[in-house]
């Protein structure tokens, strides 16, 4: 029983495809599949029914699936191990990040991390749709406190959301000192979050403002270009508003409550041990960002250094 038709079979389970899985693997089909059948053969048993429309694991192949996951985590551990011993920094990485935040922070700082370690080939997934790992990535860079079975978490920094609104809107419209003043105010609402009303964490209780939203949007883009243009008040993370607020574009509204704190975590399969080129990326990444994170330094923010349990939603 040889361990690349070990791999071959959990990569092939977690993308639901042979295809996909040589994709994966960077082999052709007929290799995966002459790995899958030497597999089986060594067991004496079928673990796949497939053909060109259906691809299913048969009972025997659902059991063998977590002892092969186990089987293929311990020999990338070992492996892992023995470079790190050697100092090797090497090979690849995929990890997955949301779109609006790696589009805006993450590219130059990859970008230093492969200069700085020229042996890894890096994959960055750049998708909100992804909120968990399957076998296709190592990682995923996580903007939310809710923790996921089987996932370690590794927190690499906060992000901070304050309400924000362009100098000419407050002019216009006054500024809110309260949460019951917000409810005069137009507001520019983010659509993932769900309800439409914004809740607040004032002390030891939540507080809600009933607000009306003008503009819905499913990007952050989109509700930090429509506040510097006058339309309303939005919610905001600080790594979205912080140049507009820097150059007065927006204005920071104190309504005497601190900003919601949410972590931005790296999550990988817990139980598979850090390897040595995810370990390399976290302290870099960690660096990078700065504790207060670069993009808050400047910013008049008050307390916010532990997150908000109360935050559920992944914002990029």
């Amino acid at each position: 029983m040889k361990l690349d038709g070990i791999i071959a079979f959990t990569m092939a389970a977690d993308c639901g495809s042979v295809s996909e899985a040589a994709r994966q693997l960077r082999l052709s089909k007929s290799t995966v599949s002459e790995r899958l059948t030497e597999l089986e053969h060594a067991l004496g048993t079928r673990l796949l029914n497939r053909n060109s429309r259906l691809f299913v694991l048969t009972e025997d192949g659902t059991a063998f699936l977590e002892h092969a996951r186990r089987i293929v985590a311990e020999a990338s551990e070992a492996r892992e191990e023995l470079k790190r011993r050697r100092g090797e920094i090497s090979g690849t990485l995929r990890i997955a990040v949301p779109r609006a935040f790696g589009d805006l922070h993450l590219g130059p700082i990859l970008y230093d991390f492969m200069e700085r370690y020229p042996e890894v080939d890096l994959t960055a997934d750049f998708d909100d749709r992804i909120s968990d790992l399957s076998g296709t990535f190592d990682a995923i860079v996580r903007i939310a406190p809710v923790e996921l079975p089987k996932l370690a978490i590794e927190q690499l920094t906060i992000s901070r959301r304050t309400l924000v609104a362009a100098p000419t809107y407050l002019d216009r419209n006054g500024r809110p000192e309260t949460v019951a003043d917000l409810e005069q105010h137009k507001a520019i609402h983010y659509m993932d979050r769900g309800p439409d009303d914004w809740s607040f964490k004032a002390e030891i209780e939540r507080v809600v403002a009933r607000v009306t939203p003008r503009l819905r949007v499913t990007s952050c883009y989109a509700m930090r270009d429509a506040t510097i243009a006058g339309l309303g008040v939005a919610w905001l993370p600080t790594f979205h508003s912080y140049q507009a607020i820097g150059d007065g574009r927006l204005e920071m509204i104190d309504i005497g409550i601190d900003p919601d704190v949410t972590p931005i975590t790296l999550a990988y399969h817990d139980g598979v041990g850090l390897s040595a080129k995810l370990q390399a990326l976290i302290e870099h990444l960690r660096l990078a960002f700065g504790t207060p994170p670069y993009w808050d330094a400047g910013l008049n923010l008050s307390g916010g250094s532990s997150p908000s349990a109360d935050f559920q939603t992944d914002m990029s």
